[in-house]
């Protein structure tokens, strides 16, 4: 068959030392990715458990009142956003505070206006 190896023990032994620190290294890295991945994995349901149900989107100033209601999770919510019970999202919306056109908070909490 093939036979393009080295015909003495000594050459063959360097090949087997040097193949194999090859492997290892490669298992490590196999190791460090699978832990990276397990780790993104564990972050993201991490993020999806702490998704409020509702958010406060603020304005720029801090006196100023919110800016929109959202549901939780909602793409078109700001950064400048914070979670809220939902008692708090339904006494913003009665205060006048928007809900949000995207994702209609107020239906959500079956808010009727007046």
């Amino acid at each position: 068959m093939f036979d393009d190896l080295p015909p003495d023990l000594d050459r063959l032994e360097v090949l087997r030392t040097w193949h194999a620190m090859w492997v290892a290294r490669i298992d490590e890295k196999i190791a460090r990715l699978r832990e990276q991945e397990a780790q993104r994995a564990r972050t993201a349901a991490a993020a999806v458990e702490r998704t409020p149900d509702w958010l406060l989107e603020v304005g720029l100033n801090q006196d100023a009142l919110p800016v929109a209601v959202h549901v939780g999770g909602c793409h078109m919510a700001g950064k400048r956003s914070k979670g809220v019970d939902r008692g708090g999202a339904l006494r913003w919306l009665a205060g006048g505070v928007e809900a949000c056109g995207h994702c209609r908070p107020d239906v959500e909490l079956g808010y009727l206006e007046g």
